[in-house]
């Protein structure tokens, strides 16, 4: 395509005004760039937590050694009908209960921030090796958890009770409260795009590295920079399976209410799987009305 022809005049310009519109634009240009670069603190490091609040498992990293992801000009919007918006080109990474320390790992994924028994609970290691694994389980036993969940960068509870921003921000927060000891966040249903698949997860950890970013899990904050190239969700390998994802790829994902949520493979199995919570409920309650005396 050719370019269009400039509609402007030249002016010309004695020395001196060249010199100070010169400066006049390097002055915005850098002002521009000032008012956009994250401020940075003295010193520059900050404390982060791969997956709890778990101080003794803090670490410091130097942000000078992290490259900032570029950020949309544009925050997606919920559309008609829906109560929560797309989170748009979100680098995801890949984690499993059981996970050992490494190097962009430094906690272990033994516990959760919100069960200190994880591994336990889900009845062993999630072994993530594709050789090791069926219809998205691991072979060699069937998790009493549901192998299709996620971790995000925040965790809504407290040492006691939960964060004081909390009953602001969670959108959720009212309707889910069961008291100051349970989180509001946990097993909460999310919705991962990668292509044209859609697969869903329950919320389970917090992390990657966060665990107090609530400007972007419930805002429209990008996540923060860090050791995984600014990886702002972690997802299990059922999910990775399920979407095809490499160790680290690009998604998008939402929050979903439980009744957007289709059958799938994430329906079948697990003690916090809402599906199957409800299905317990409703063979209970044919069995006991059932029971000879009940009257019917």
């Amino acid at each position: 395509m050719s370019a269009a022809p400039c509609s402007c005049q030249s002016i010309a310009m004695k020395p001196g005004t060249i010199t100070h519109t010169v400066a006049v634009l390097l002055s915005s240009v850098s002002s521009f760039f000032a008012q956009s670069a994250p401020t940075k603190a003295a010193p520059n490091k900050m404390k982060v937590s791969k997956k709890s609040d778990r101080l003794s498992e803090d670490i410091l990293l130097n942000l000078d050694s992290v490259a900032f992801v570029p950020r949309h000009l544009a925050t997606a919007k919920a559309q008609p009908g829906q109560r929560f918006p797309w989170k748009q080109d979100i680098v995801t990474t890949i984690f499993w209960i059981g996970e050992e320390p490494s190097g962009n790992n430094p906690v272990p994924n033994r516990s959760s921030s919100w069960d200190k028994n994880w591994t336990g609970a889900y009845g062993g290691f999630d072994d993530p090796n594709p050789s090791h694994r069926s219809n998205y389980l691991p072979a060699r036993f069937t998790p009493r958890q549901n192998p299709f969940y996620c971790a995000l960068p925040y965790n809504d509870k407290a040492t006691n009770g939960h964060r004081p921003e909390a009953p602001q921000v969670v959108p959720w927060f009212k309707e889910a409260y069961k008291g100051p000891g349970i989180s509001v966040c946990k097993d909460r249903w999310i919705a991962i795009r990668k292509g044209n698949r859609i697969v869903y997860a329950q919320w389970e950890d917090a992390g990657p590295f966060r665990t107090d970013h609530w400007q972007y899990v419930f805002g429209d904050e990008r996540p923060k920079p860090n050791l995984n190239r600014g990886a702002g969700l972690d997802v299990s390998p059922a999910v990775r399976d399920y979407l095809g994802l490499q160790s680290t790829d690009v998604t998008d994902w939402k929050f979903v209410d439980f009744g957007e949520v289709p059958r799938g493979p994430w329906s079948q199995h697990g003690d916090n799987n809402t599906f199957v919570q409800n299905m317990r409920r409703s063979e209970k309650t044919l069995v006991e009305a059932a029971k000879p005396g009940v009257v019917r």
